[in-house]
């Protein structure tokens, strides 16, 4: 079996410097806010070319801290609206939604499957604070309209960054396009811990302080606490297995790309539907999704021949029980790609004779 994400063959490209760098930390005998969060922290902060990193538990926390720190600074109190794509992973929505701020949900642009820009100005109210945008499956979302919108109604831009990092707008990583960016480490990202882990970025200095005291119990010093904050730390072994992918991650994502890349060139059933082709070489490929009318049947077709695949995400958002009052609203696109993505498997690790046989078994598939 092809396995969608062999993560055991990622880790082990890294050794031994991943299991050197667990060693350490376990006989320093510091294992929370010590030298290896530190490490990272600033390491990141200039692979993104961002003033500050802040070591969080994981990708919601990150975001759920930037909303939470601009309610503190008094930019958006409860029910104010953010912006956010309708086709996204329910993370995006449910840090709106635990700040008490309100989701305005925007079709996908159904090329890019990201937030079509050119639908963001009809929902803007007096009462919308912020636009998340999420770059999804590790392609840039941002967009000249969306600088626009920004500018013109005094709007904090925030970059929902969990699939994409190392992925460009233009000149600048994305991370650092924004206010402010959540980033997850989860293990299966093209950056990926060893369990959960999250960061935030910004160039906002006091942004970062709020964020940095409210992921620590609200506490700037200990035992005094000036904000209802919440326990969401980068801990010491994840920081250190951190930084050492982080000195790969570029040549790991070309890999990426060089796979993607066969994909297109050779996949060539007239029924799949790729991916668009970004005109720069900007795109990470976290994830290569396909589309077909037959999703479900190609899923369990390639199952059959060897090949795991994935379906992110089988049900959007607005469509979940966790969000009933959402349930009326009709998102025609955002249902389109839902009922009919599927995600090959794409990482630095896929072989040339792997890639030859999920092309063949797609190039051979009918129904």
């Amino acid at each position: 079996m092809i396995k969608f994400l062999d993560l055991q063959k990622i880790n082990n490209a890294y050794e031994p410097e991943l299991s050197e760098g667990i060693q350490k930390v376990i006989k320093s005998g510091w294992y929370i806010l010590g030298e290896q969060a530190n490490t990272f922290e600033q390491n990141y902060a200039a692979y993104i070319e961002a003033k500050h990193c802040i070591g969080v538990a994981n990708g919601l926390d990150a975001l759920r801290l930037i909303l939470k720190a601009y309610i503190e600074l008094g930019s958006m109190q409860e029910g104010d609206e953010i912006i956010v794509p309708a086709n996204t992973y329910i993370a995006s929505v449910l840090a709106i939604t635990d700040n008490k701020l309100k989701p305005v949900l925007v079709e996908p642009d159904i090329k890019t499957y990201n937030l079509n820009p050119f639908l963001i100005e009809e929902k803007i109210t007096p009462r919308t604070k912020g636009i998340m945008l999420v770059h999804l499956y590790g392609q840039n979302a941002m967009h000249p309209e969306i600088e626009r919108l920004v500018l013109k109604y005094n709007l904090k831009l925030i970059e929902d960054n969990a699939q994409a990092q190392g992925c460009f707008y233009q000149q600048k990583r994305t991370g650092s396009i924004g206010h402010a960016a959540g980033h997850s480490f989860y293990p299966g990202k093209n950056l990926g811990a060893l369990g959960d882990a999250g960061a935030v970025t910004t160039n906002d200095d006091k942004l970062a302080d709020i964020i940095r005291a409210l992921g620590n119990y609200g506490s700037k010093e200990k035992y005094v606490n000036n904000y209802q904050g919440l326990n969401s730390r980068l801990d010491e072994i994840q920081a250190a297995a951190l930084s050492v992918k982080l000195k790969h991650l570029d040549s790991d994502n070309q890999r990426r790309r060089d796979v993607a890349n066969y994909y297109l060139k050779n996949i060539k059933n007239p029924t799949i539907i790729l991916p668009d082709i970004p005109a720069s070489n900007s795109h990470v490929w976290h994830l290569f999704v396909i589309r077909h009318r037959q999703r479900n049947e190609l899923q369990k077709y390639l199952t059959d021949n060897g090949i795991q695949t994935l379906i992110h995400y089988p049900i959007p958002p607005y469509k979940q029980t966790a969000y009933k009052e959402l349930h009326e609203l009709s998102f025609p696109l955002t249902e389109l790609i839902h009922n009919e993505i599927l995600s090959l498997p794409i990482s630095q690790v896929l072989t040339e004779e792997e890639m030859a046989q999920i092309v063949n078994s797609l190039n051979n598939f009918s129904n």
